[in-house]
């Protein structure tokens, strides 16, 4: 069976999510360096069946284009480009951010290992992708 892979992408580095086979459950799966992102998901995708990606799409309160909104729209087009055939859906991403370090301080982790963004950006992912699975239900 197919998977789900959420992506929190940002500038320098995105955090990917992926379901378990059943998409059932949603759990981090890497963080990369945006620039590579798209070989990242070509080798992926060539040993994990994948039959949507989610993208945290940013926008501000007021629903207008943050400054971010730009970069995915952008990474969008590449995406559909490289893999025409794949569906990509655009998912709201406020405030995934400060739930994950939410998330992240409820571990117990130590404050420096709590502030690493590249576990925020993760965390985040798996945010979107759960939620994304919740409203399936």
């Amino acid at each position: 069976m197919a998977r789900i892979l959420a992506l929190d992408f940002g500038k320098k580095r995105t955090g990917i999510a992926v379901t378990d086979p059943l998409k059932i459950i949603a759990t981090g799966l890497d963080t990369v360096d945006s620039n590579e992102l798209i070989g990242y998901l070509k080798k992926y995708m060539l040993k994990e069946p994948v039959e949507l990606i989610l993208i945290g799409y940013p926008l501000n309160f007021d629903d207008t284009p943050t400054d971010a909104t730009p970069l995915v729209e952008k990474f969008m087009k590449k995406f559909g480009a490289v893999f025409p055939n794949m569906p990509i859906l655009k998912i709201d991403e406020r405030l995934t951010s400060s739930m994950a370090s939410q998330a992240i301080a409820g571990m117990g982790l130590k404050k420096k290992d709590r502030e690493k963004k590249e576990l925020i950006d993760v965390t985040s992912a798996v945010i979107m992708l759960q939620e994304h699975l919740e409203s399936r239900l």
